[in-house]
């Protein structure tokens, strides 16, 4: 803009002429600085200045926004991201919480199991079958507070029933003990070590610490839930993610082109679904060398049967892709030049992501689940092997059950994590609900 007058001569009714924008200084009088915001050319070029600024939110710097004076309440959640929001809500679920925070621990514990765990998997304590679990105590006869230990063990023969039972022997206390030295193993297979995190010395002769009690060999349940969950609990992470890769792309491809596409992916999710699994699982494990070490045979089987189970995933996206596919942001997107990989993974995906995440919750617990009922029947892992599973197999007589009902251990764990899945499955789906309120 060019300037044909001062701009400090004073406003004789027609606007004034500048070469330019000043901010005036804290010595300059107020008449002046009103002056220059009542010139409409003045106001133009500020407009025009302050256009050309990018916002906070366009720069990405969205604690500028939330920092702002006013930008409290329902007004600051509106420029938070989706993830962001996503994260408040799953934060508000005290049984979603509940459920992460309970498979981080069981996961952590699984990890170290060796270190963990007082014995080996396999030791056994002859004199000490069935043994129940021990109790631990904090204070002696006399009501004194002492460091835990538990009594020495009696075993003794019950005349009526002609059954073992094992009586604390008051005269003999042993303490507990961290860091204690025991059965060697290896951490992770790459460090030599006998260190445990807990136990007592002389266990042969006084009793071992069965926290969960003893199994018909004489070995400690709570040690054989860790090491067995070390199977269980990540034997279906791999082939859930095969089955959900496959299941979006194959879903999301026939409800986006439909037609041949849509016919051929829907006759062959129909003779899927149409082969019995047990059968199939049978047959699997048949045709399996017989030469494979047990865990080999089943990742195989399991890797196979997840090729075959994203069938109702596949089918769910393709009804979202059909519903989805003619609304207006994906039509902006195909005008704007978006290839199809770029609307599937970074809009259409993204709109049922609650859904995905619920179905991936869901089969990690169906996993585990199919593998306890499978090895329960003989069908999956067998001993050696150590899972939930074949711990359970001990289960099999109602005798047992009645006479050592501690052997169920391993099916409490089955259940508090399928729970723990579950919970965390509906906190998700909760959050990434776009409509949910915060």
């Amino acid at each position: 803009m060019t300037a044909t007058g001062d701009h400090n001569s004073p406003s004789n009714g027609a606007p004034s002429q500048v070469s330019g924008i000043v901010a005036p200084s804290d010595s300059e009088g107020a008449g002046r600085h009103s002056s220059e915001l009542s010139s409409p050319s003045i106001a133009d070029s500020r407009a025009s200045k302050d256009e050309t600024i990018s916002s906070p939110y366009e720069r990405g710097n969205l604690s500028d926004l939330l920092d702002a004076d006013g930008a409290t309440g329902e007004s600051r959640t509106q420029y938070l991201t989706p993830r962001q929001l996503m994260i408040i809500r799953f934060g508000k679920n005290k049984l979603a919480l509940l459920g992460l925070w309970f498979l981080l621990l069981i996961y952590a514990s699984v990890l170290f199991a060796p270190m963990i765990a007082p014995y080996d998997p396999f030791h056994r304590f002859n004199k000490h079958l069935y043994v129940p679990p021990r109790e631990i105590h904090i204070r002696d006869d006399a009501g004194n507070w002492q460091r835990p230990f538990v009594y020495a063990v009696k075993i003794e023969t019950n005349k009526e029933t002609f059954t073992r039972e094992f009586i604390e022997d008051r005269n003999q206390r042993y303490p507990i003990k961290l860091f204690v030295h025991g059965d060697p193993y290896k951490l992770w297979g790459l460090w030599k070590m006998d260190w445990h995190l807990f136990g007592v010395e002389n266990a042969e002769e006084i009793g071992p610490i069965f926290l969960l009690g003893g199994d018909k060999f004489g070995r400690d349940i709570f040690g054989r839930v860790l090491f067995g969950g070390r199977i269980s609990l990540t034997i279906g992470l791999f082939g859930v993610a095969i089955s959900l890769f496959i299941g979006l792309l194959l879903g999301g491809l026939s409800g986006l082109y439909g037609g041949t596409v849509d016919n051929i992916v829907q006759r062959l999710i129909e003779f899927l679904r149409s082969i019995p699994t047990i059968p199939l699982w049978m047959g699997l494990a048949a045709a399996m060398p017989a030469d494979w070490p047990q865990i080999r045979i089943y990742f195989g089987i399991t890797i196979i049967l997840s090729l075959l189970s994203w069938t109702t995933l596949a089918r769910v996206v393709r009804g979202k892709f059909l519903s989805l596919r003619n609304e207006d942001f994906v039509l902006a997107a195909q005008s704007a030049g978006a290839s199809q990989w770029y609307l599937i993974w970074q809009h259409l995906v993204p709109s049922f992501m609650s859904y995905v995440l619920v179905d991936l919750t869901l089969a990690i617990p169906n996993m585990i689940l199919g593998e306890t009922a499978l090895s329960f029947l003989g069908l999956g892992l067998v001993s050696p092997a150590v899972s939930w599973g074949v711990m359970l197999k001990d289960a099999q007589q109602v005798v047992e059950i009645a006479i050592h009902p501690w052997i169920l251990w391993p099916a409490m764990f089955v259940v508090v994590t399928v729970l723990a899945f579950n919970f965390i499955g509906d906190g998700l789906r909760d959050a990434a609900d776009p409509y949910a309120d915060l």
